[in-house]
């Protein structure tokens, strides 16, 4: 069987066309992988679960019988230590968890204006 004369160079211009949308569709057209939109989106529902507790810890803060001693331990821990203080506390513990949570504490400590 013979094939037409224009049929392989139709054939190279629509591999070479795909490679090229795909490599321009990937680098700047905003184009990703399954696993890359699945980690994308766990990050984004893990910011935003942690975003809706900091009123929880807030709150949690506010109502604490020991609040003044508590928040002088924060501010005598150093910039670094303030989190792990502020875990120590109990007001990152979220109820119905085991342990506090060090997102919500990092969350927390700005919003507690120390």
């Amino acid at each position: 069987m013979n094939a037409p004369e224009w049929l392989k160079p139709g054939i190279y211009g629509a591999v070479i066309g795909a490679v090229v949308v795909s490599v321009v569709g990937f680098t700047w057209g905003g184009w990703v992988t399954g696993g890359t939109a699945d980690e994308r989106a766990m990050t984004m529902a893990r910011d935003d679960v942690v975003a809706a507790m900091v009123p929880v810890c807030l709150d949690m803060a506010q109502n604490d019988q020991e609040r003044l001693e508590k928040l002088a331990m924060i501010r005598a821990a150093s910039t670094y230590q303030r989190r792990d203080a502020l875990m120590e506390t109990g007001w990152a513990t979220m109820p119905g968890t085991d342990g506090p949570n060090r997102d919500i504490a990092a969350a927390c400590l700005p919003a507690l204006k120390l």
